[in-house]
């Protein structure tokens, strides 16, 4: 059997007497649903090179150790595709994906995904890993993408981000001049009851944070960059709607959706600047789970929102 590398905990004289179970939760922070995992693998808990028990006590100089099992993505089919590659190392991948990119696999959409090329990337270096990304981008959202090699470090990242510890930033380009420098919408968002896919602001919702900041303006456009405090689906395309200044391309909640609906929808679509929603997620900062360092990724404008920004500028 192959594992992942352990991770690993040396008692200190005042933890001696802890239980082994403390350790592994408030120490390591195995998570509930990983530990019942572990502690049933051959070699998953070991205490001084021996599997241990976790209701046992542990002894100050003792090497605390877990591992995982090895894992793959059976049901993805590897596929060769570029992959522009930020950073990686034994525990994390971290992407630049391209606008028009789907994450992971779905019902009609089995290849030609981000999950495809890394699978295939990964067997290539000769790597057993289950893809795991941490969070998802829209189809349509460029950007900063961050993948875990292993459950723990997926549990990890994904525990902070539900106490808003990750560092989330993106940049748009929205419709309209965007008059204050900053600002805070705390607005609800859930489903539209007449149409389920769409997500809108009512009062019923789920509490949605989101800060923005003008970075620059335009001729009836502006590039702002938006901090999430909660990550509800649609939650920028939705915030900026409500704002009045929605996404440019935004076929989905932009002046292009309206347009869509009526006998002028393609003449408007063609105007467009862009033909994709104007969103790039363009830095995630987060605790890395086995250094504990404060780590930060950034990926450029790409070049149809820099494009879009320089055909506004000739027309000033």
């Amino acid at each position: 059997m192959s594992y992942y590398k352990p991770l690993q905990y040396v008692v200190p004289s005042e933890e001696e007497g802890f239980l082994l179970k403390t350790i592994l939760q408030k120490r390591l922070g195995v998570s509930r649903k990983l530990l019942s995992r572990v502690k049933l693998t051959e070699q998953g808990i070991m205490v001084n090179g021996e599997r241990k028990y976790i209701s046992v006590k542990v002894s100050e100089g003792d090497l605390i150790e877990v591992r995982m099992e090895l894992e793959e993505s059976e049901d993805i089919m590897p596929q060769e595709m570029p992959l522009d590659i930020i950073y990686e190392d034994d525990e994390l991948l971290i992407l630049a994906k391209k606008a028009g990119m789907i994450v992971h696999p779905t019902h009609g959409h089995y290849v030609n995904t981000i999950a495809n090329g890394v699978v295939h990337y990964w067997k290539q270096k000769g790597e057993t890993v289950r893809f795991r990304p941490i969070h998802r981008l829209d189809q349509e959202t460029s950007g900063v993408l961050a993948i875990a090699k292993n459950a723990f470090v997926h549990q990890q990242i994904s525990e902070q981000m539900i106490v808003h510890e990750v560092k989330k930033e993106y940049l748009a380009l929205v419709h309209g001049v965007v008059e204050g420098d900053n600002g805070t919408i705390d607005a609800p968002i859930d489903r539209d009851p007449e149409q389920p896919h769409v997500r809108i602001v009512i009062e019923s919702g789920y509490r949605a944070v989101t800060h923005y900041t003008v970075e620059e303006r335009y001729a009836d456009m502006t590039l702002v960059r938006l901090r999430l405090e909660t990550g509800r689906t649609h939650q920028i395309r939705v915030h900026m709607k409500y704002l009045g200044h929605p996404l440019l391309g935004d076929k989905m909640y932009g002046p292009e959706a309206e347009a869509l609906s009526t006998d002028s929808g393609q003449a408007a679509s063609d105007q467009s600047l862009i033909d994709r929603q104007a969103l790039h997620a363009a830095k995630l900062g987060f605790v890395h789970p086995r250094t504990k360092e404060w780590i930060q990724f950034e990926a450029p404008l790409p070049e149809d929102m820099s494009q879009a920004i320089e055909q506004v500028k000739e027309q000033l």
